[in-house]
């Protein structure tokens, strides 16, 4: 299926790329996860319907949509450009009237990734390279000191990672990789099409 009948599917638009100008350079442009390597990703990877999962740098919210129309888990979008927060929104209110089934709340928060205060009921961490390594660093720093107060199994996941992310991930935190899974048909092109899982507390 297309992005854009994936998109109709869920009453949601999520397609295309988004520059952030006038914005600091800290932050990376807007581009959503394509479909088919989320359906890659959860052939491999399950979210429980009691998880708490954060989408930071959310943008138009697609992953935030799809991990809560497949797994019915409770589901946080962060972002902090106002103009993809607004889309997100927007999305939001589509979705619900074609979603009207029971499961986990959905719920989007404009603000700074590194200023987010985490839940002691999230434990499901989604990265799709949306800032620096500086800002990446802060966030990891406080899903550990909540996982330090709130002991509980977290996940982290990094789609297309970069090598910063991997090797702060590898050599800096108590994280281990417990996952690797890898996109085909383009991972044989592009190494970086795949997701990495790391995990705290197992």
């Amino acid at each position: 299926m297309t992005e854009k009948t994936c998109d109709n599917l869920l009453r949601i638009k999520t397609a295309g790329t988004l520059e952030l100008l006038n914005q600091s350079p800290h932050y990376n442009r807007y581009e959503a996860t394509p479909y088919e390597t989320l359906d890659e990703l959860f052939t491999e990877y399950t979210i429980q319907s009691t998880d708490g999962f954060v989408d930071f740098g959310c943008g138009k919210a697609r992953v935030s949509f799809y991990v809560h129309h497949h797994f019915q888990a409770s589901v946080t979008g962060i972002e902090m450009n106002g103009q993809l927060y607004q889309d997100a929104i927007e999305n939001l209110v589509h979705y619900r009237r074609k979603n009207k089934r029971s499961g986990g709340s959905i719920r989007f928060e404009r603000c700074y990734a590194e200023a987010y205060d985490i839940s002691a009921t999230e434990n499901r961490f989604y990265f799709f390279n949306p800032f620096s390594i500086q800002i990446f660093m802060k966030v990891i720093g406080n899903i550990l000191l909540s996982a330090e107060r709130n002991e509980r199994v977290v996940d982290v996941i990094l789609y297309y990672p970069t090598s910063e992310y991997v090797q702060f991930m590898e050599h800096q935190t108590p994280f281990t990789l417990w996952k690797e899974v890898r996109v085909r048909q383009l991972y044989e092109k592009n190494e970086n099409e795949r997701f990495l899982i790391y995990r705290l507390g197992e």
